[in-house]
């Protein structure tokens, strides 16, 4: 018994009918020529794989792409490196100059602590507690350093300037307060060159040795004192020699 199929009705080719239309078709392509241009195309190349594969085709990067990313990779790792040496350097700059600062603060500290000798390359000439008619206690109240008139003289340490004028028998002299609390007196001056209230640092020039008020010749007279007034002396010798300065 025959089978038709139904007047204005259309199927689906079947498996052999469409492998025989494509067998069909590629025959008459190849003699065409057609074909090989066709085959040229990674289009249709990829379509037709995955047509008879069943597959989902992948799309793999060129070279040239993968050379951009690594290139620009390198590029970035270049930059943060570059930073980050930046970064280091401009640390150990602020560290040097902080130890800098440091080194000029503890410098300084030192030079505002640090004593010197009233007279620079000088002796005494005369010791404390000396006993002498001179003096009106009968005894030196502090010591003499040998000087010519004109001499520099300079505060033995950082202080302030307490008074300054005419002493009597000590004539021009000098009484600075000491960082330390004691006072120092420098006496026959010749010249003053400080002002009541003045801070002094170790070793400025204060004044001129001289031979004013009650003096044999010119020189300079220093005294240490617990206060500014007459009377207060310790031994100056001590106490420099306490402070580092051997006379």
């Amino acid at each position: 018994m025959a089978f038709m199929c139904a007047t204005g009705k259309h199927r689906k080719p079947g498996r052999v009918k469409r492998t025989t239309a494509q067998a069909a078709g590629i025959a008459a392509l190849t003699t065409t020529g057609v074909i090989g241009t066709l085959a040229a195309s990674p289009a249709l190349a990829a379509e037709n794989t995955a047509e008879q594969t069943g597959l989902t085709p992948v799309v793999s990067v060129g070279d040239d792409i993968a050379e951009q990313i690594d290139a620009q990779a390198a590029a970035q790792k270049q930059v943060a490196e570059q930073k980050a040496a930046e970064e280091a350097a401009a640390k150990r700059a602020q560290e040097i100059r902080e130890a800098r600062a440091r080194a000029a603060r503890e410098a300084e500290r030192r030079r505002l602590n640090a004593f010197v000798a009233p007279i620079a390359d000088s002796y005494v000439s005369t010791g404390y507690k000396a006993s002498s008619s001179l003096w009106s206690s009968g005894s030196h109240t502090g010591i003499d350093f040998h000087a010519a008139s004109g001499t520099p003289v300079h505060a033995v340490g950082s202080g302030t300037v307490v008074s300054t004028g005419w002493g009597g028998a000590y004539g021009n002299q000098i009484v600075i307060r000491m960082a330390d609390g004691m006072y120092t007196q420098y006496g026959h001056l010749s010249s003053i060159g400080v002002t009541a209230g003045q801070h002094v640092t170790p070793g400025q020039q204060i004044g001129l040795s001289g031979s004013t008020g009650n003096t044999t010749g010119p020189h300079l007279h220093f005294e240490a004192r617990t206060t500014p007034d007459y009377g207060s002396d310790v031994d100056p010798v001590a106490y420099l020699r306490k402070h580092g300065v051997n006379v």
